[in-house]
């Protein structure tokens, strides 16, 4: 009976303590609840999501790490097993000299960046090195450096794998270089048994040197020497290019420096030339054909065929990408099988574009690096699926995966048709796309802030052209002088200037120069704003540092209109000191302004960024200088630059302002000013960037179904960044 009631008594217990748990999680979990409620309100309230949100990217084929795709190649070889070396003279993170195979990248020339290191415009290589084009400048006054004042212009020997092989006599810091000149580059290289042929442009020569211990046997005269190739006899094939009123031609000489007979003169503009595995020459026509042209060479050269679409990417509807659609040709290479290899670089160097195509023109692979320097908008009647740059057009699918989101739709210069579209003159970094009575166009500006050009489209007759419709331009000076300049032509004789294109033949005509009388010199900052009005800011201009062009409509051509006479000059906002960055929103008359101010003043050197604070001004138009609201955004105290920010970009409920080392976006409510988010690169891109380098470094646009995209540029491994936020 006692062990009755204990087990009662311990039952009971173990009832009362089990409600006891049940009452206790019952709680815990009403007041997780209720925190719950109380963050997602505040989150709300504040304008910040609960849900993260991701990254991908556009413009690379990789996102990053140690797989990413160079700008501008200039040059490439094609190694019999298909692995493609390349050159640029430039490239932001290192890969000036980029290797690839099977549609990869699987490695690069290791040591072409910094120390006064840059790559060059020819590559070659035979069965056991790699010789690569490159310039070597000097170091202070460092031993095995070139002196102050001199670039050694060398062929520098590598292992296959990319890794630099020193030889007896060689020169530079690792003994791995072969110096050809100091007063022009390397222009052209290729190799047959223990010979290397290097063209001396500087010398108007090609020298011949021993591969393997880099002593030069001979030269021979050749004037203007490009690109060489070596036929199965062991004779040379040598680019010519234009220069002057002398055409380009391709000459044949023989391998001790005799010309022979045999020439090709009716190629426009041959830039990259290469033997295929029938002994066949193949050349890369880069005039209006864009194509590559082939001869039988085994006598009198004939030509027997072509490759590509005759007329390249303005073929059919001009600019739109396909396989056999080739623009600024700059490579052409073959391997075994007789694949065929193709760089295309665009014009005024756009980007690489490297495809790998069978014989019978089937893409095989394709490889693109197009963006250094350069961000992107949306066109904002496609809600955000249609994404420009400043010469590329892309088609985004936001379901996809990181990487794989954007189609690279179209090219949108045509250099044979405008040659005057200042894209092919100037060096533009950012983008407004903007619609006009729903019709579209393309704003660009540099890194300076120092033009816009202004682009119309006319799908009937230009395909998917960018044409040039207009320009805020200046008349370059030095001293108060004016400086001759051979682009663009008639213009005024001193002074800025509003180009508009009155005959719609896209060149800078006179008489079409609207003169705008002089001003302030030192730009803050420029808008185009939703009716395609223009804003300007001038720094530290006392008092009245806002320039209004309203636009005037458009004409007949399709150009919208602007005008010296309708120009409005308006007030600075007291509050700033200095003021930069300008965005104007007609629907809401909403301003946003950024600069530094008194109680936030710049420290050091603050060029480029967007000043100290940015604040928010309604009832604009009525004159209202009282800001809403003013927000510290990061920015130098210092004078190191180690913090401060680049770029801003307002889009519905929030303003991105992107940092210039750190590249992370601050995110700021509109109604308040109050920071409530913060993006970084994700591990989508390996949570990497470079430096932020341009004052419109950050574009966001706000979808219908409430999503934000941001794009963001990021020159180190040539893409452009896109956070994707939720609603």
């Amino acid at each position: 009976m006692q062990m009755s009631n204990q087990h009662i008594n311990n039952l009971f217990l173990s009832i009362n303590y089990q409600r006891g748990k049940v009452v206790t999680f019952l709680v815990s979990l009403i007041a997780g609840i209720i925190i719950s409620i109380v963050i997602a309100t505040y989150l709300a309230a504040n304008g910040a999501s609960a849900n993260t949100y991701k990254t991908s990217w556009i413009g690379n084929t990789f996102g990053g790490g140690d797989k990413w795709v160079q700008n501008y190649i200039e040059a490439m070889y094609v190694a019999p097993n298909g692995t493609v070396y390349a050159n640029s003279t430039w490239e932001e993170a290192g890969r000036e000299a980029g290797i690839y195979k099977d549609g990869d990248v699987i490695g690069l020339s290791l040591d072409t960046h910094g120390w006064s290191r840059s790559g060059g415009k020819a590559v070659t290589a035979n069965s056991k090195y790699l010789y690569l084009a490159m310039i070597q400048g000097p170091v202070g006054n460092r031993e095995n450096y070139p002196p102050e004042k001199t670039n050694w212009y060398c062929v520098r020997r590598y292992d296959l794998s990319g890794k630099p092989a020193p030889f007896k006599g060689g020169s530079g810091h690792d003994r791995s270089m072969l110096i050809v000149s100091t007063k022009g580059e390397v222009t052209g290289l290729a190799t047959s048994g223990n010979d290397l042929y290097v063209s001396d442009s500087a010398e108007n020569k090609i020298r011949v040197y021993n591969s393997e211990t880099g002593a030069e046997i001979r030269s021979f005269r050749f004037t203007n020497p490009g690109q060489i190739s070596v036929d199965r006899q062991g004779n040379l094939w040598i680019i010519q290019p234009k220069k002057g009123s002398n055409p380009a031609k391709i000459l044949h000489y023989s391998k001790q420096g005799k010309q022979l007979p045999e020439q090709i003169a009716d190629v426009v503009e041959p830039k990259a030339i290469a033997i295929d595995n029938q002994n066949r020459l193949l050349i890369a026509e880069n005039g209006p054909r864009q194509q590559v042209l082939i001869y039988n060479i085994k006598n009198k050269p004939v030509l027997t065929g072509t490759f590509g679409s005759k007329g390249g990417i303005y073929q059919g509807t001009a600019g739109e990408i396909s396989n056999l659609k080739f623009y600024g040709i700059t490579g052409v290479g073959t391997d075994a099988a007789g694949n065929i290899y193709i760089n295309s670089n665009g014009f005024n160097n756009s980007g690489t574009d490297l495809r790998k195509l069978s014989p019978n023109g089937k893409l095989q692979w394709q490889l693109l690096g197009l963006h250094f320097v350069d961000n992107a908008d949306t066109d904002p009647a496609t809600d955000g699926i249609e994404v420009f740059a400043k010469q590329e057009h892309f088609v985004m699918n936001y379901s996809k995966p990181a990487g794989q989101q954007w189609t690279y739709k179209a090219y949108t210069i045509n250099p044979f048709k405008y040659p005057q579209d200042p894209r092919l003159h100037t060096s533009p970094t950012s983008v407004f796309f903007r619609r006009i009575k729903g019709k579209p166009f393309l704003f660009l500006t540099d890194m300076f802030a120092s033009f816009i050009e202004i682009y119309r489209f006319n799908p009937n007759s230009d395909g998917k052209i960018a044409i040039p419709a207009g320009m805020f331009g200046a008349t370059p000076e030095k001293d108060g002088k004016p400086i001759a300049v051979s682009w663009p032509p008639n213009l005024p004789k001193q002074g800025e200037w509003i180009w508009g294109d009155r005959n719609g033949n896209g060149a800078f005509d006179n008489g079409e120069y609207d003169p705008v009388p002089k001003d302030y010199p030192y730009l803050g900052g420029l808008w185009v704003d939703s009716k395609g009005d223009v804003w300007k800011t001038l720094r530290t201009l006392d008092g009245i540092g806002i320039r209004h062009y309203p636009l005037q409509g458009l004409d007949t051509k399709g150009n919208p209109i602007y005008t010296s006479k309708s120009l409005q000059k308006q007030k600075t906002p007291s509050i700033f000191t200095d003021i930069r960055r300008i965005e104007y929103f007609p629907e809401t008359d909403t301003m946003y302004l950024s600069g530094f101010t008194k109680e936030h003043p710049p420290v050091g050197d603050d060029t480029g960024v967007i000043g100290s604070e940015i604040a928010r001004f309604d009832n604009w138009s009525k004159g209202n200088p009282t800001p809403r609201w003013r927000t510290v955004v990061p920015y130098d105290t210092t004078g190191k630059r180690e913090v401060s920010t680049a770029a801003m970009s307002v889009a519905g409920d929030y303003v991105f302002a992107v940092t210039v080392k750190t590249a992370e976006v601050y995110v700021y409510k509109t109604g308040t000013g109050a920071e409530v988010q913060k993006l970084k690169p994700g591990p989508e891109v390996k949570g990497e960037s470079g430096w932020i380098d341009i004052p419109y470094g950050i574009r966001a646009f706000r979808r219908s179904n409430g999503e934000y995209l941001v794009f963001v540029e990021e020159d180190w491994k040539g893409k452009v960044i896109v956070y994707k936020l939720p609603k």
